[in-house]
């Protein structure tokens, strides 16, 4: 009925001097229609969906008395809400214009030249938009300050998108993330429906109506293979396994524990233990302890991803030694006694940076500066006994750690990207 009005009103106008009897004016409409997460098929029971693509109906199925809106573009603007990769986004774009302009279809045919799909991916501005609009988000100013970098980065086509999905994950544990997954990010999984009519005088001037008759909605389009993920991402956990290479060298065998903590803070413990004897050439090797430490990780490759960077810190340490290679020798602490009493004591100041290699590995280079204090015996070691030479106690101000570090990085979303680490 629409096609045949069309046509009678075109060979109206063929005939009679256009100045006289045709005004156009364009009238442009514009709907925005929801989506299941993960889904391209048609949903009329999510939120308006009846109403609006009834409206949409009714303008493509009726003319009016006086005039005929003739169908002149259609514009499928498909968003995303930031969770997901961009291609599987586009991807899941495409087929939801797809679905829209076969819908549209029932009312006549449309041609390519008239239909247009346009990706915008992740909608950070519409993001943005709804967090401005709600004074119940949480960490609210500093969430807003991540999505406002967000969206200015998203307008001036910079590629660092990623990045920010990682920021808001990681911002005050996650939790402003897991209340916009909740309350935000169903109403960006939209698209954005917009149609352009132009208005012409009717030549027939009878109303020709025709009985909005709600379509049906069309065949279920398979679902794609790799749905967006169900539920709101878990909160993510890093720490890290290292051995210090300069101690491994020297024949000391050791491992460290580093648990990244929030905000930028971490805090870790070391131990060591080297234990080698050779009596007949009087060739002792031997020391143990161990060191705890609380970091402060600094700019932007730390901001991206934990433990990665720019690091200061402050450090303590316990240990004892015994070495002897032939001449004098020097022992830690106490002879025979406990840990704590042959121990040498230290504490300073360390910056250090670590270098990603691969996904789940760094290189750290640490340097510590401070003090290193504790009484220790100089003996000369004859007829299989040492014989003590003098007691003396130490005082040391300068580097008392250093270290040059093999990282493996432990637990749910502890993986480098870019450069050195994943793609």
């Amino acid at each position: 009925m629409w096609r045949r009005n069309c046509c009678i009103m075109l060979l109206f106008m063929s005939v009679l001097p256009v100045s006289q009897h045709v005004q156009a004016q364009e009238v442009r409409d514009s709907v925005r229609i929801y989506f299941r997460q993960g889904r391209s098929e048609l949903d009329m029971s999510v939120r308006n969906n009846r109403a609006a693509l009834g409206r949409i109906a009714d303008s493509l199925s009726t003319s009016y008395a006086d005039s005929v809106y003739i169908l002149r573009k259609i514009l499928v603007e498909g968003g995303a809400s930031p969770e997901g990769s961009i291609p599987l986004n586009r991807k899941l774009s495409e087929k939801r214009a797809e679905t829209l302009f076969g819908y549209l279809s029932q009312y006549g045919e449309l041609p390519d030249s008239l239909t247009t799909f346009r990706f915008i991916g992740r909608d950070w501005a519409g993001l943005l938009r709804l967090a401005e609009a709600d004074p119940g988000l949480p960490y609210r100013e500093q969430t807003l300050d991540l999505l406002r970098q967000a969206a200015e980065s998203a307008r001036s086509g910079e590629r660092a998108e990623d990045n920010y999905v990682g920021k808001l994950a990681r911002l005050a544990g996650g939790k402003p993330y897991r209340y916009m997954y909740r309350q935000f990010f169903p109403e960006l999984r939209a698209s954005r429906l917009h149609l352009w009519y132009q208005k012409v005088w009717n030549p027939l001037k009878t109303p020709v109506p025709v009985p909005f008759v709600t379509p049906l909605p069309l065949a279920m389009p398979e679902r794609l293979e790799a749905p967006h993920t169900p539920e709101p991402p878990r909160k993510p956990f890093y720490m890290a396994v290292k051995t210090n290479l300069l101690y491994d060298a020297a024949l000391i065998p050791n491992v460290g524990v580093e648990f990244y903590l929030k905000d930028g803070w971490s805090v870790g413990a070391g131990w060591m233990y080297g234990w080698w004897k050779k009596d007949r050439i009087h060739w002792y090797w031997r020391t143990y302890g161990g060191d705890i430490y609380a970091r402060r990780w600094l700019g932007k490759a730390a901001e991206e991803k934990p433990l990665t960077g720019h690091h200061l810190g402050v450090y303590a340490q316990v240990l004892t030694y015994d070495f002897e290679t032939g001449g004098r020798g020097y022992l830690g602490g106490e002879p025979g006694g406990t840990l704590f009493d042959r121990a040498s004591f230290a504490g300073g100041v360390e910056y250090g940076y670590s270098l990603p290699i691969k996904p789940r590995l760094n290189l750290d280079f640490t340097i510590g500066i401070g003090y290193l204090g504790g009484k220790y015996y100089e003996y000369i070691p004859m007829d299989e006994c040492y014989v003590w030479q003098e007691t003396k106690m130490r005082h040391w101000f300068g580097p008392t750690k250093l270290e040059v570090s093999l990282v493996w990085l432990l637990g749910r979303g502890n993986v480098n990207k870019g450069k050195g680490g994943g793609r």
